[in-house]
């Protein structure tokens, strides 16, 4: 079986293969589709809404050098003249596939697949060594908090002194600090008060 072919029957098993016009356009404007891909005997009309799809969904449309029934016969089908890819991997290698084949027609597409799913990969591992962490707990070391420095001798002595000086001048108000407490209010018996008058 042809190696492309036997990449795409592995994309419909995975579930990772949007198959006809309306899943694809749904798949591409949802930004999932990852590769377009048109059967040789399309029409102009199913050609141009795969170019419409690729260019909403910012992705590769190729056209494949099967024909309908062929890729029909791939996916379940009697006919099919649209498939979109879902996974970048798999994309990645269908395209390079075809590339080897006739790197004119669809060497720049798998270059640019290439690099997409290299990022991919990246992004998946820095996503799963972040869970990882996160399962284990792992965290910063840790560390003593820096020690405060001391403050220089006499510090607080030249501040009492300051302190001094200000209020030995005239018409300085008092500091807080230095303000007189108030008087504690005398607090007067309760209860009835009788007064008694004297007698002559």
């Amino acid at each position: 079986m042809d190696s492309v072919l036997h990449l795409i029957g592995i994309a419909r098993k995975a579930g990772r293969l949007e198959i006809g016009e309306e899943p694809v356009g749904a798949a591409a404007r949802a930004r999932q589709a990852r590769l377009i891909l048109v059967a040789a005997d399309a029409a102009e009309n199913s050609a141009r809404r795969a170019a419409h799809f690729a260019e909403a969904g910012k992705t590769c449309v190729l056209r494949l050098p099967y024909p309908k029934s062929v890729l029909g016969g791939m996916v379940g089908r009697a006919s099919c003249a649209m498939l979109a890819l879902t996974d970048v991997g798999l994309a990645s290698a269908l395209a390079g596939k075809l590339a080897g084949a006739d790197p004119e027609q669809y060497g720049a597409a798998a270059a640019e697949l290439a690099v997409r799913a290299e990022k991919t990969l990246q992004r998946q591992k820095e996503q799963r060594r972040h869970e990882k962490n996160l399962q284990t707990g792992k965290k910063k070391p840790w560390a003593a908090p820096p020690k405060e420095a001391p403050h220089p001798p006499g510090r607080a002595e030249e501040h009492r002194r300051r302190a001094g000086a200000q209020a030995a001048r005239p018409g300085t108000p008092p500091s807080k600090a230095e303000a007189p407490a108030p008087k504690p209010k005398r607090s007067l018996p309760r209860g009835v008060v009788t007064v008694k008058k004297k007698t002559p």
